[in-house]
């Protein structure tokens, strides 16, 4: 069953029919995490790179930030048996959409946060697509942990 993770949103599951599936990660980072082993995975969509610009908001919505939402996921996927050591991570986005000349430089910096975060908790990123001009649709599929892209009408996986 497709379950779809909106934007500043994440979702873990077990259950062998489920493909978790976000849409449009423009400057936006996603993150899928999956344990071969145990058969659980999860996806998030992050929107912003660092929660200090609105801790009140990071609270109510970590998956908002790049910084507070990896971790909840981490959290989560491993108080519901998952192992850090088995965890396979794979990212996508952090593309520059609508910057003008890249003052901003969202997607660069989530992308930063991403890999900081995955280095302290010793998950290596096995594969990620990210940068370019191209919003991208990412998905996991639960029974087999298959992380596919959609991006410019093509479809492929992360391996």
């Amino acid at each position: 069953m497709k379950q779809t993770i909106g934007i500043s949103d994440y979702r873990i599951s077990d259950a062998p029919e489920d493909e978790l599936i976000t849409y449009s990660l423009g400057s936006c980072i996603g993150l899928s995490l999956y344990d071969r082993t145990r058969k659980i995975g999860g996806l998030i969509h992050c929107m912003l790179p660092l929660s200090r610009i609105d801790p009140e908001r990071a609270r109510a919505k970590p998956a908002m930030f790049t910084d507070t939402g990896i971790m909840r996921l981490i959290e989560e996927l491993l108080e519901k048996g998952a192992e850090r050591r088995r965890l396979i991570a794979r990212a996508a986005g952090a593309a520059r959409l609508l910057e003008n000349q890249g003052a901003f430089r969202i997607g660069d910096r989530n992308q930063v946060v991403l890999r900081k975060i995955l280095w302290k908790n010793n998950i290596l990123l096995e594969s990620e697509d990210v940068g370019g001009t191209c919003a991208r649709t990412m998905s996991l599929r639960i029974s087999d942990g298959v992380t596919s892209i959609r991006s410019a009408g093509n479809r492929y996986d992360l391996t």
